[in-house]
């Protein structure tokens, strides 16, 4: 299998997590905010102690990258020791979801363990790969690929209640009011990180990794003080990233198991195969 084609299929299959782990922007104009800065704070510092506390939760989500890639994800996700879960990711458009249709993948299914990530993508592709079924993304090999640092980190950090605190970085954070949302009243907060806004450390290295220049963020608190939504708009190098997730049943038990041994091929080598032998 060629190499490029090796790393679009990559692309693609690592791009399902973020469309769990990201957000985006109020469309509201600046006279219909109702709160400031300091009024949004508290209540923003509680949900994502609340949000960080229940440990699991089911998400569905968007995801699109300009034309290059679209896609939806449905699953369970945990954060108790590190982030653990398992979703659905189908791709319904772009230009990297064509070279995945041509690949016999048009849905997939990913398994987040602590090691590494663990992507299924299906008969056709299996029959180009030594016929398994299963591609083992270890975190530490992808810190080696180029532009895999940030990802990795992402991969093994992101989680609900730090798009909390994404938000409670912005310069310019606002109470939007009350909302319905998934049929239960939250409320809306919005703001807009720039580079120069973040202090936390790791996060701002994160978003270095990731070559973000800007990123919108709304959130939806509902009254329990857990994130039931969110989006966000992000501005990076290479284009312009919109996702939206919905978190639902907090507590909803996770049990994530790693796939047959005998069915599973690392990306390392699969990629290292590609460059060898690249038809």
């Amino acid at each position: 299998m060629k190499r490029t084609t090796v790393w679009v299929a990559t692309a693609a299959a690592l791009t399902g997590l973020a469309a769990c782990t990201s957000s985006g922007s109020s469309e509201a104009p600046e006279g219909e905010r109702t709160a400031s800065a300091p009024a949004a704070l508290p209540a923003l510092r509680t949900a994502e102690r609340s949000t960080q506390r229940a440990e699991t939760a089911r998400v569905r989500s968007t995801t699109v990258m300009g034309t290059q890639l679209s896609l939806t994800a449905d699953g369970v996700l945990a954060w108790r020791d590190g982030l653990s879960g398992s979703l659905t990711i189908d791709y319904t458009g772009g230009t990297a979801a064509e070279t995945m249709r041509g690949l016999g993948v048009t849905s997939m299914e990913a398994r987040y363990l602590s090691d590494a990530y663990y992507a299924r993508m299906g008969d056709t592709f299996a029959a180009k790969t030594g016929g398994k079924h299963w591609l083992r993304y270890a975190y530490d090999d992808l810190k080696t690929l180029g532009g895999g640092a940030g990802l990795a980190d992402q991969m093994r950090s992101t989680t609900p209640d730090q798009s909390v605190r994404l938000l409670l970085d912005s310069g310019d954070v606002r109470e939007l009011g009350r909302e319905t949302v998934d049929g239960q009243a939250a409320t809306h907060y919005a703001g807009t990180v720039r580079m120069e806004d973040v202090t936390d450390t790791e996060l701002r290295r994160r978003l270095q990794d990731a070559k973000v220049t800007a990123e919108t963020v709304d959130i939806w608190i509902n009254e329990k003080n857990l994130l039931v939504k969110k989006v966000e708009k992000t501005s990076t190098t290479n284009g312009r990233v919109t996702q939206t997730a919905h978190y639902s049943d907090y507590g909803v038990k996770v049990a994530v198991q790693k796939p047959p041994a005998a069915d599973t091929e690392d990306f390392k080598a699969l990629l290292s195969q590609s460059s060898t032998n690249p038809t």
